[in-house]
């Protein structure tokens, strides 16, 4: 019943089409997703993720999971992280990945829906030190296609492996039209 009715809502009602899938062999991945430029981003996977069938948790800031929404927040699978400093977000995301046989999580490259001169990188550092692919999603709202990519090892290089990710998101439109990353 929900897969239908977001079904219904992403295809009918949005009609965003899906190119890809997220994959069903792999354990463990990192979903990097982007352009991250609008909060419909979060609703737009949520609902791809239901279309697919897949289990995709996500992280999101700490506050998100204060009551009333934080109930909402981790029944949608959320994991909340602390962004004060003397956390460190990738040793945490890893030792989520090393607890569990099976495990997929989607961050953002970006780290921000604020326009961006360049990527975050905890993405590579979280994919080297857990040993896993990155599955690359694409939001390309000038084509309503929310496009998946093949999961691929990162380059060993940090700047190769952020080049490998950001080509992706060339030319593409976010939801808020008025954002984008500057390459």
């Amino acid at each position: 019943m929900i897969k239908k009715l977001a079904r219904f809502i992403l295809f009918k009602i949005w009609g965003w089409k899906i190119e890809g899938a997220f994959p069903t062999q792999v354990p463990k991945y990192i979903a990097v997703g982007g352009p991250h430029t609008s909060n419909w981003d979060f609703i737009l996977s949520i609902l791809a993720r239901t279309v697919q069938g897949t289990d995709i948790k996500f992280i999101a800031k700490k506050p998100l999971f204060r009551w009333p929404l934080g109930f909402f927040m981790r029944k949608l699978g959320g994991y909340p992280v602390d962004r004060k400093k003397g956390t460190n977000f990738v040793d945490y995301v890893i030792d989520l990945f090393n607890s569990k046989e099976k495990f997929a999580i989607a961050i953002t490259p970006e780290g921000t829906r604020r326009n961006v001169k360049k990527f975050k990188t905890g993405f590579f550092y979280i994919a080297k030190g857990a040993n896993i692919p990155v599955v690359v999603v694409v939001f390309d709202a000038g084509n309503k296609v929310y496009r998946i990519h093949e999961p691929v090892f990162l380059a060993d290089n940090v700047a190769e492996a952020v080049e490998q990710v950001a080509g992706h998101y060339r030319g593409v439109q976010g939801i808020d039209g008025e954002k984008s990353i500057e390459f």
